[in-house]
């Protein structure tokens, strides 16, 4: 009889921003879902979440997903709760708000390293400017590696089960960005969580690491970002120009608290410059790229209706939390 690896996966306490942890099980049959794991304690005083002195924490399975870089295996997403059974203080999942009929697509963009410097760079100095990167072909553009390694990362997902929608390269060189959309509130946000964790494994067998910093490179070279599309029932089916005024009049108040929940050093990346605005102001605009949340031409002439796109958070920020902020926003404002 075969044995079954489950990949117990968790986000650790460190901050500002989480890691990924993970460590396997092994099971005597495969598992149908999540009811037939078991909950798993860990050692939380190793990971930030618990003191020495009473370090148990336990691993709640949320989400499974079909393993292909190893043979009958399965990823398991948890939650971290304390050992009473209530979420734990760093369990980001627990704060979003449940929605089945909440839409997000994330835009996850990210450099890929090697010895100190993105994929293709030379030893000293710099590239050619951008310009000639974004989507590029080509070895002068992308190299070989890296593509392999997107191309890899994509069979991954899709093996996976991850609405895996794309890839792409991006504006810098050795930049890429590739694009994940879900249905419900917590669903894109376990599966970007995944699709990170799949590519920092793969990533492993080349000896390159992914950066996830949302500005790695000082200069005239983009930062990365995690756009975040979304939409709701109403944004799609009912919208109009007076809700969606209201809508944006309430990013606009808690503009704060977004740049909060959307990773750390954005300042470095929100400078105005870059297709971004400013970290100090809110805005929007139709198909404005350097606006903080861009409308699409179709939204306006549909009846203010269909889904919006939040362009600051942060690469490295934490699907959980932005996806908690934008519905808190939006819960506040009133539907009829």
């Amino acid at each position: 009889m075969p044995k079954y690896k489950l990949e117990y996966l968790w986000l650790d306490g460190y901050q500002p921003i989480p890691n990924l942890r993970g460590k396997t099980k092994t099971a005597s049959e495969a598992p149908t879902s999540v009811d037939d794991c078991p909950m798993w304690a860990f050692d939380g005083s190793s990971t930030q979440q618990a003191d020495g002195s009473d370090s148990d924490c336990l691993l709640k399975p949320v989400a499974l997903y079909p393993d292909g870089g190893r043979n009958n295996a399965v990823l398991v997403m948890c939650e971290v709760m304390s050992y009473n059974g209530e979420p734990h203080p760093s369990n980001g999942r627990a704060t979003i708000i449940d929605d089945e009929n909440a839409w997000f697509g994330l835009e996850q963009e990210y450099f890929l390293y090697q010895d100190g410097r993105p994929l293709g760079w030379p030893e000293e100095g710099y590239p050619n400017p951008q310009g000639e990167y974004y989507t590029g072909v080509g070895y002068r553009n992308v190299g070989c590696v890296a593509r392999s390694i997107v191309d890899e990362h994509l069979e991954l997902c899709l093996e996976a089960g991850i609405n895996h929608e794309g890839i792409n390269a991006e504006v810098a060189k050795g930049q890429w960005e590739f694009q994940i959309f879900a249905e419900g509130s917590k669903k894109c946000a376990d599966d970007m969580w995944v699709a990170r964790y799949l590519l920092e494994r793969l990533c492993e067998q080349y000896q390159v690491y992914v950066e996830w910093h949302c500005k790695p490179i000082e200069g005239d070279w983009n930062g990365s970002g995690m756009h975040c599309n979304f939409s709701t029932e109403h944004t799609r089916e009912v919208g109009g120009k007076d809700y969606f005024m209201k809508l944006m009049d309430a990013f606009d108040k808690n503009k704060d608290e977004h740049i909060a929940a959307y990773g750390p050093d954005n300042h470095l990346r929100l400078t105005g410059l870059h297709e971004t605005q400013s970290i100090d102001k809110f805005s929007w605009g139709v198909a404005d790229r350097g606006a903080s949340l861009r409308v699409s031409h179709s939204f306006i002439e549909n009846g203010y209706k269909g889904y919006l796109e939040d362009r600051r958070p942060s690469s490295q920020g934490d699907p959980y939390q932005i996806c908690s902020r934008i519905l808190k926003t939006v819960a506040e404002v009133p539907t009829s």
